[in-house]
């Protein structure tokens, strides 16, 4: 069943942080009804296996007579694709992808438990939506062994999703129409009457500017991209990965808010496009969390754990930034300022409502 909406991904933030009353009734309406994941995936003389070396056999053994899982992700449909076919290879369990923008996810989500319907085992989407299901009950706690091999900022206080991965906000230029040495090397250098229609930002990256501004200095940040767009008329395009297909076509010359992975992708597939990175640099953590109501509470966990360990290898691959210290990355070698997803929960109204007034965009 597909629900169709015309509420952008801020909307969706916004009700779900809102609605209160859902996150009880959706917990009451699991508990009639489907026993908890998590009791499910750790039953009463299993768990203390679950902790051990014996953790992933345990799993497995009634993982496979589940036989399947379905993965809600918002991760780009090749990438997820990489992962479930690893997974599935390793384990012999079929994964079922149902993929979408993390807004169009968030809003399938929270439908599906209004109404008592639970087919996601796992969710795999950005940090604000997953904060968002972690508020109205739906996911469930991670107790998984490698959450120690990842990086302080991979984990939340209350461990309802955990973070895979990061999205690292970089500016992008067309190697073609801009040289490196002409490229700005702070964010002032852009009220140059020089990039006056070359300058882009994508629709919905208010926390990027949350993140940029607060650390700027919220009055001297506000008051400076409020001048460069003023004077160099900034464009709004809605997606990131329509925006670095403009870049690469040379449609817009230099974006300011495209994930560096996304770019390093491109760039290494023969694209005429590269990024850098300007002080501060905002980087968002993207995660991974299990149900509460999972119907293979077992193949979830698993897959949690693969998105937490040998998953995090084949991100790496494939120019992700894990969060895991196992792997490294060229792509991260920079100061970063984390956004933190609560955050931009509680306040997205206020940075919604500043990035429209900067940018004045409707999206295009």
């Amino acid at each position: 069943m597909m629900f169709k909406s015309t509420f952008s991904r801020r909307q969706w933030i916004q009700t779900t942080a809102a609605l209160t009353g859902i996150g009880s009734f959706v917990g009451q309406a699991a508990q009639a009804q489907t026993p908890s994941a998590q009791q499910a995936a750790l039953p009463t003389g299993v768990a203390s296996a679950l902790s051990g070396p014996d953790r992933t056999a345990q799993l497995l053994e009634v993982a496979k007579k589940e036989g399947t899982l379905t993965v809600y992700s918002s991760m780009p449909q090749d990438d997820m694709a990489a992962l479930a076919a690893d997974f599935e290879k390793r384990y012999g369990i079929k994964v079922k992808i149902w993929r979408a923008g993390s807004e169009k996810l968030l809003q399938r989500v929270v439908l599906e438990a209004r109404s008592n319907r639970f087919e996601m085992d796992v969710a795999d989407t950005n940090g604000p939506e997953m904060e968002a299901m972690h508020r109205e009950h739906l996911l469930q706690v991670c107790k998984s062994p490698f959450l120690s091999d990842l990086i302080p900022q991979a984990i939340l206080p209350h461990r309802e999703w955990i973070a895979t991965r990061l999205n690292i906000f970089t500016c992008a230029y067309n190697t073609k129409a801009l040289k490196k040495e002409e490229l700005p090397k702070t964010y002032a250098d852009l009220l140059d009457p020089k990039w006056k229609g070359k300058i882009a930002v994508e629709a919905d990256d208010n926390d990027w500017l949350a993140g940029t501004v607060t650390k700027m200095g919220y009055d001297k940040g506000v008051a400076l991209f409020k001048e460069i767009a003023a004077k160099n008329a900034v464009t709004v395009r809605k997606g990131h990965t329509l925006l670095a297909n403009l870049v690469a076509s040379g449609e817009v010359p230099l974006a300011l808010t495209l994930y560096n992975y996304k770019v390093e992708q491109m760039k290494n597939a023969g694209a005429p496009i590269d990024w850098f990175a300007l002080d501060p640099t905002i980087a968002r953590p993207n995660g991974v969390a299990v149900s509460k109501n999972a119907p293979h509470p077992y193949a979830a966990v698993l897959f949690q754990d693969f998105m937490l360990s040998l998953g995090q290898g084949i991100l790496g691959k494939r120019d992700f930034i894990p969060t895991s210290t196992k792997v490294t990355s060229s792509l991260n070698k920079m100061p970063l300022t984390f956004a933190d997803p609560k955050a931009t929960l509680d306040d997205n109204q206020k940075w919604t409502h500043l990035y429209e007034e900067i940018f004045s965009h409707k999206g295009t």
